[in-house]
Order: structure tokens, then sequence, then C-alpha cells
């Protein structure tokens, strides 16, 4: 008797550690698991290499596709445009506004959904949470929402936007990964792409709060950890 052939899902796969929960509860639901990755010219670039080792370790399928030859139609991001200072500081709309990516996740969401079609996955997997609804619009439960109901008509083969932690925070998908066991030093955070994550920039700051939270510690490397986030001496880079 041959085998049931199991679902196939595209999980838009950046590197960072939502998207790494987000990849292995796929593949925990028996999923066929393709994960995307794209190059869109992100200052952070470093997650692409880390989403590769990742993949490449676990043998899933993986694609990085560059886009960077939309950049000059999404640069006015300080994700996106290294002349622009990055602001260091915690999730709030005033000071960190200027992360926010022109239409990001509705390119992104578009392509992978052309993927699913191609290759007859009927999902597409991402890593929208609660903690960005303040500061991104397109990964609000709207947004979300509203994108799941055009990938079911957009083509004669309906796909169905998965989004599995959109209501909860970063420390509710931590905890989720951690009763996975997973690895959080194979994963890639900081908006900076230098040797060491920088600790001080947002996504720093609220990864380090979310180990906190969870009363574990960050197993990345540090060039310094905040006191308020890390409850660690700010020269940390060596634990």
């Amino acid at each position: 008797m041959s085998k049931p052939v199991s679902p196939a899902t595209v999980v838009i796969y950046s590197g960072g550690m939502d998207s790494y929960t987000v990849l292995h509860r796929a593949l925990r639901e028996g999923r066929e698991v393709h994960a995307l990755s794209f190059d869109y010219g992100q200052r952070h670039a470093r997650e692409l290499d880390i989403a590769r080792e990742v993949c490449r370790k676990l043998g899933v399928p993986h694609q990085v596709i560059d886009i960077t030859a939309i950049h000059g139609l999404i640069d006015a991001s300080a994700l996106t445009d290294s002349g622009r200072e990055l602001p260091d500081a915690d999730y709030a709309e005033a000071n960190l506004k200027d992360t926010v990516v022109p239409n990001r996740n509705m390119i992104l969401l578009s392509l992978a959904i052309a993927k699913a079609v191609n290759i007859g996955a009927d999902r597409v997997d991402y890593g929208a949470h609660g903690g960005d609804h303040v500061l991104y619009p397109d990964c609000r439960p709207e947004f979300v929402e509203a994108m799941n109901a055009v990938a079911g008509i957009a083509n004669f083969e309906p796909v169905t936007l998965h989004a599995p932690y959109l209501r909860a925070g970063k420390a509710e998908i931590l905890a989720d990964g951690l009763a996975m066991g997973l690895d959080y030093a194979e994963t890639w955070t900081c908006y900076r792409g230098e040797a060491l994550a920088c600790g001080r920039c947002g996504s720093c700051r609220e990864r380090l709060a979310a180990f906190a939270a969870n009363g574990v510690h960050d197993p990345l490397d540090y060039a310094r950890r905040p006191d308020a986030a890390a409850g660690a001496p700010e020269d940390a880079g060596d634990v």
C-alpha cells in the first residue's frame, strides 16, 4: 500500500525566531514543508544565511528569492536604507515607525501564494504575531484576514493563509518553541547584520524581553545586553 501524501505548505522563513517556530510547527503537523526566504536588500541579510543553514540541517527544501530589483520601490525604511539611523528603542509606533518596509508582507505573501499554487500546496504560513500589531499594519488580523480571502479566490486552486501566532505575543511564541525543544541559537533577530546581535535595536530588545519573560537565557551572543530587557550587565557579549 502506498504511503499517503502529506499536505504541502509554503513557509515564509526569514531566519528569525518567529518564522523558525512557525517552520517547526508545520513540520510537527506532518506537513511537507517548503521554506521560502527573500532577499529584498535588507540590512540584516545575515538572517538569510541562518535560514539556509537551518533548512540544510533539517533537509527542508528551501529557496532564497532575490527581489533586490525592487529595492528602489521599498527603500524608504531604516531596514532597507543604510543611510537612515536605525532606532535603538523598545517597540512603539512613535520611535520605530521608520522600520516599516512599504507593503513588504503583501509582496512576500503574493510570491509565496504563487509558489504554493505552482507546487500544489494548499497553505502558506507566516509569522505575524500580536506584538507586531502596534507597529506593522501588515501583521494585524484585519490584513491577514483580507489576504486570506484574496488567496482563496486569486487562483483556480484556493490557498489558505495561516498565521498561527496572529494573536500571540513574542513570549508565547518562544514558550511554544521551547516546549518543542527548539534551539534559538539557530535564529537571527537583530536589525543589524553584524557579527554579534547589537542588543539595542527594537527587535533585539523584544527578543530579550521574551526570554526574560520565560525565565531562560537567550543563547545568542550579544555585543550588549540592555539591563531592562536581559537582566544582565551591559557588557555581556562573552556569555
